[in-house]
């Protein structure tokens, strides 16, 4: 049996759970944005409400996007960046294991794009 004709189908399952992790990580978040404020600002970086809502943005906002295939390059792109730094900044010594799973199936969306069975092709090809 030839699997080959299922690759195009990768993106989807990936798009489902990457964005779905990011999701219910940005979910807690945006329930206690204070809290992540306040990490934020504990690592060190300046502006913490700022950065605070633009991660909880990433991973709720850009998570439910990811799911749907709406600008998942996009998207994917600022999962990787989130990821690249709470590996630097938080989780480092430590063996970075959910967060590299995460830095890897982000930049692999960002290769792979939405894939079939996106809401980000149906409006593709509306537009053409």
């Amino acid at each position: 049996m030839n699997l080959s004709r299922f690759s195009p189908y990768a993106a989807v399952v990936l798009r489902l759970a990457v964005g779905g992790v990011f999701l219910n990580h940005g979910w807690w978040k945006l329930h206690n944005f204070a809290a992540v404020t306040n990490m934020v600002d504990g690592i060190g970086f300046p502006f913490a409400p700022v950065f605070a809502a633009i991660l909880t943005g990433v991973e709720t906002l850009g998570a439910v996007c990811v799911i749907l295939g709406v600008l998942t390059r996009v998207w994917a792109l600022l999962m990787a960046v989130d990821m690249v730094v709470a590996i630097l900044a938080v989780i480092l010594p430590k063996v970075p294991e959910l967060e590299g799973l995460l830095l890897a199936g982000s930049l692999a969306l960002v290769a792979l794009g939405d894939g079939p069975l996106s809401i980000g092709l149906k409006l593709k090809k509306g537009n053409e």
